[in-house]
């Protein structure tokens, strides 16, 4: 691996090696387009929106509580309630300048509630309740101190080391004298601190946090926690994180667990670790994936099923889950330069992360089904949902994880977008954008991206500064371009076909320059792998990067998306909007008084001719309650009991 020398402070993930660097939040702008209209209603509406239901249920409170000795009394929300201020800290201070009151204020909360050892948390270790680290299967205090420091090196990085950063330090003091060699020989049982001491070993230069990551690390998967329900799996602890071959368990776990795998990897040097999670991304994105780049199939532990076990209408596919995909794919792309985690990334950001908020910010999906049976009723807007279902977005909830999760993601977005080399700069996400930065021998380079990505296709990049020598600027091009034709057409005019992977152009550009990327976005059919079985006659639509949907709210009064079937002898088409359209027919229900007969003789239900109306994944469920499935029966019916 490359050591990263050049350097922006404002980053989210600050690798001191890897293949590719970075560009921080300082020197990429996001301008217009379909992420920054979602990172202003994330700035404008739902880092408010958060903050005011965290005070209003009581979880800002229980700082002030336990500074003043009635915690055990008055405490309110669950154990982890701790980390969602944490992470709304986090987001906050990514946002910017506008946010340094908000970050004062809720730092002067939560100081006062410090131990003089370092230890912050409300629900362990005060007088009243349980003691520390009494119950680390559940009770999330490791989980909590990890989104405390990185709240605090987003503060360090974003604003200069204040207050924040300092409580962050002192809870990783405390931690690596409790936990280090000689100490408590556990574990937390959510992965969460690895990640977190490594990037403040990153900002700091302390050897001792990124050692205590270690540990942590080396201690999992030897059975360190107890034995519960649902298995050692659950907790990643049933095997070492070199032995694995795919991620399982709680996905939120085994994805966080990962990312910190990658780190310490990275900054060790620790190829062999590296390629273990690289082994285990490839397996669990090969079998363990819903097209939407969701990932957990299991409500009841939250978890990873089988390999092609991906039910669309039993799809888990936590928010959270998306949010720590796209941590590790970032962390994997780096590391490696590999675009094929760029894609998967693109596809879990489109389909998941921009899925979750409502068009207002305001309301959000915790889970992410693939197909909603029953209309259900909208949440109140005044009330904490226990735990929404997958089929509405609700405005908070009693483990509101999610909200804070997609707040801080939307504010690092752009740290996202490229990267830089010794050799020059690369795309790998597409938006209207601003990047200025240096290259690996100090000299500067600017450009500007234009683009109406995913509605279209093409991707203008304009060069506005850089240096006399040749360079190379490099364009992801898509996985789903397979089978298409994408080109690139340099600032001479030349086209040229390329295939997906990464497109390179190198020369000595001039200000002025322009090069176009153009991707085929057009919709068409995608079948999935025969050994799914819940998706076996059925196909999906896909456009670009987006998923799309059919969705009840498009099809004529009385009939449920259950009821359609898309013809597959011609093209789904673009629609008005961002909608498609595809051909097909609807189905009047059939009822019989038993709902299973012989091939032979099976009779289809009287049908009609129709177009139906799909809208993109992200953006189901925004006009009311619907029913809505993306994989959709094809007509005619299969004449055979199963596919070859």
């Amino acid at each position: 691996m490359r050591e990263n020398t050049a350097r922006s402070l404002v980053l989210p993930v600050a690798p001191t090696r890897g293949r590719l660097r970075p560009l921080g939040l300082d020197e990429v702008r996001i301008t217009g387009g379909f992420w920054a209209r979602r990172r202003h209603t994330n700035a404008t509406a739902t880092l408010g929106h958060c903050r005011d239901w965290m005070e209003r249920e009581g979880w800002t409170g229980n700082f002030r509580a336990a500074a003043e000795g009635r915690i055990h009394t008055d405490r309110r929300g669950r154990e982890f309630a701790d980390s969602e201020i944490y992470k709304l800290l986090e987001a906050m201070a990514w946002e910017g300048a506008s946010y340094d009151g908000d970050v004062a204020a809720l730092t002067d909360v939560i100081a006062p509630a410090q131990h003089p050892d370092g230890y912050l948390n409300t629900a362990f270790g005060h007088p009243g309740q349980q003691p520390r680290y009494s119950d680390l299967e559940w009770g999330h205090e490791l989980y909590c101190h990890g989104h405390l420091i990185q709240a605090g090196v987003a503060q360090a990085r974003a604003r200069g080391e204040g207050e924040l950063a300092k409580i962050a330090r002192r809870a990783a003091d405390h931690i690596c004298d409790a936990f280090g060699p000689g100490g408590n020989q556990g574990i937390c049982g959510h992965p969460e601190i690895e990640t977190a001491l490594v990037e403040l070993a990153r900002l700091t230069g302390e050897q001792r946090y990124l050692d205590q990551a270690a540990l942590f690390l080396g201690r999992r998967g030897h059975g360190t926690l107890a034995d519960i329900e649902f298995g050692p799996a659950y907790f990643q602890d049933d095997l070492p994180v070199r032995r694995a071959t795919a991620l399982r368990g709680h996905a939120v776990r085994a994805l966080y667990l990962a990312a910190g795998a990658v780190d310490v990897a990275v900054e060790t040097g620790d190829d062999a670790l590296l390629a273990a999670v690289v082994r285990q991304w490839e397996t669990t994105v090969a079998r363990r994936t819903y097209l939407t780049g969701g990932m957990g199939s299991h409500h009841r532990d939250e978890s990873f099923g089988d390999d092609f076990v991906l039910p669309p209408d039993r799809a888990y596919s936590e928010t959270c889950a998306g949010v720590a995909s796209v941590m590790l794919a970032w962390r994997l792309l780096l590391a490696t330069g590999d675009p094929r985690f760029a894609d998967l990334a693109e596809t879990t950001l489109f389909n998941v992360i921009a899925a979750s908020p409502s068009e207002d910010g305001r309301s959000f999906f915790y889970a992410n089904t693939l197909h909603r049976r029953h209309r259900g009723t909208a949440p109140p807007a005044d009330r904490v949902s226990p735990r929404a279902d997958s089929g509405l977005r609700a405005p908070w909830f009693a483990v509101s994880c999610c909200p804070t999760n997609v707040a801080r993601t939307l504010a690092q977005l752009t740290a996202y977008l490229a990267t830089a080399d010794d050799d020059g700069l690369q795309l790998h996400q597409y938006a209207d954008a601003e990047l200025a930065t240096s290259l690996g021998d100090g000299q500067g380079v600017a450009l500007r991206v234009r683009t109406d990505y995913p509605s279209s296709g093409t991707v203008a990049v304009r060069i506005s500064r850089s240096p006399a020598r040749p360079w190379t600027l490099s364009l992801r091009v898509p996985a789903w371009t397979a089978g298409e034709t994408a080109r690139l057409v340099d600032p001479d005019g030349n086209r040229r076909t390329v295939a997906p992977g990464t497109a390179q152009l190198t020369r000595a550009f001039r200000p002025g320059d322009e090069i176009r990327l153009e991707l085929p976005v057009a919709p068409r059919w995608i079948r999935a792998d025969p050994r799914i079985d819940a998706t076996r006659g059925t196909v999906a639509v896909q456009r670009g990067p987006l998923v799309y949907c059919a969705e009840s709210t498009d099809l004529p009064d009385g009939l449920d998306v259950d009821a359609l079937r898309v013809d597959l002898s011609a093209a789904p088409e673009d629609g008005p909007g961002d909608t498609v359209v595809a051909p097909g027919e609807l189905a009047e229900p059939h009822n019989t008084a038993w709902p299973y007969r012989p091939v032979d003789e099976a009779t289809a239900p009287a049908t009609d001719p129709a177009a139906i109306t799909l809208v993109p994944y992200h953006s189901w469920a925004n006009r009311g309650p619907s029913t809505m499935r993306v994989w959709l029966p094809t007509t005619p019916p299969p004449t055979t009991p199963t596919e070859r």
